[in-house]
């Protein structure tokens, strides 16, 4: 019995390693959060930053990166209310509607180089530069609407008849 114990052990352990690769195999494609180079699609709308988007349960997490892969910031996002996630060397520099970021008396953000690095339907990620050397990364639901509405007119001007 004993001289049988190894072959149970390596076939259980090659049934184990089977069904893990099979998990790893059916895994989606956008995972990652977290990481430096996440296996998921750079949507970012500035060529200095790297930014990716996860979704899971109703919930889009937006994560930014430098250029170098750094992770800088992470937030949570669903329904308009947003959650800042504790990654990146600058995550307590994100600014929310929820979480509105305050800046010491001795920092000044350097508005004049601040660029949209990420913008969807219904929200918006902008960067500013610190005059500490750190970056805020503002996340705000989106401004862009897309109703229109058509200017008020008399009758003569929108019946279609000319005289």
């Amino acid at each position: 019995m004993i001289k049988f114990l190894p072959r149970r052990a390596l076939c259980a352990g090659l049934v184990v390693m089977g069904l893990s690769a099979s998990a790893f195999a059916a895994e989606p494609s956008g995972t990652g959060l977290g990481q430096a180079w996440p296996n998921a699609q750079d949507v970012s709308a500035s060529s200095n930053w790297h930014v990716y988007v996860f979704a899971a349960n109703g919930i889009r997490y937006v994560q930014v990166n430098d250029l170098w892969g750094n992770v800088r910031g992470a937030f949570a996002a669903a329904n308009g209310q947003f959650l800042v996630l504790p990654m990146g060397r600058d995550a307590r520099h994100i600014s929310t509607p929820q979480q509105p970021l305050r800046l010491a008396s001795t920092v000044v953000p350097l508005t004049s180089y601040a660029e949209t690095v990420y913008r969807d339907s219904s929200m918006q990620v902008n960067a500013t530069p610190l005059s500490n050397g750190t970056t805020m990364f503002t996340a705000t639901p989106s401004t862009t609407t897309t109703t229109t509405t058509a200017a008020p007119c008399n009758l003569l001007d929108c019946s279609g008849h000319v005289n």
